[in-house]
């Protein structure tokens, strides 16, 4: 199966915790649909301490899978948000 493309969309978003609005990631998303999952590779910067869980208010907001042999961030059914 194919990985995802190594250089990514150019397009940048900034995703946010649904519940206290803290922020999580910048991340490079490709599409124009929601945000189900979140390659490792892609994200340009961190605002979390573990990936899973929110800083402020330590909501789980994603699991940690492997998706086509990549590493990837499986986001949890409206608990992230994203401009």
């Amino acid at each position: 199966m194919a990985k995802p493309n190594k250089k990514g969309p150019v397009r940048t978003v900034d995703i946010f915790c649904a519940n206290c609005k803290a922020k999580l990631f910048k991340y490079r998303k490709g599409g124009k649909g929601s945000l189900i999952k979140c390659f490792i590779e892609r994200i340009s910067v961190d605002h979390t301490n573990n990936q899973t869980h929110c800083p402020e208010c330590e909501q789980e907001f994603s699991r940690k899978t492997l998706i086509r042999g990549a590493p990837a961030l499986k986001i949890v059914g409206n608990k992230v948000t994203f401009k």
